[in-house]
């Protein structure tokens, strides 16, 4: 009896939680919400444009968004983690 192999390569098992990964995504959200106020200073001061200040902020708060989704998402799957009759 000969056993059979997969044609398909072997999946890699997921890599660990990397804290570095979680500081330069806050590093990343940081720097856009500086990114948004130094273009509204800088619409403020007649040196930049209102579409710069406008499109900045958007993306700062879309980014702040994301990150708060996936904060309570996460805080949701620990909650209920730790709710569970063992």
């Amino acid at each position: 009896m000969e056993l059979l192999a997969p044609d398909a390569a072997t999946p890699k098992p997921p890599a660990p939680p990397d804290a570095q990964a979680f500081a330069a995504a806050l590093d990343g959200i940081g720097a856009q919400l500086t990114a948004a106020t130094r273009a509204e200073d800088a619409y403020a001061n007649g040196d930049g444009s209102l579409q710069a200040a406008v499109y900045e902020r958007a993306r700062a708060d879309v980014a702040l968004a994301v990150a708060t989704a996936a904060a309570q998402r996460g805080a949701q799957a620990l909650n209920a983690v730790f709710n569970m009759q063992i």
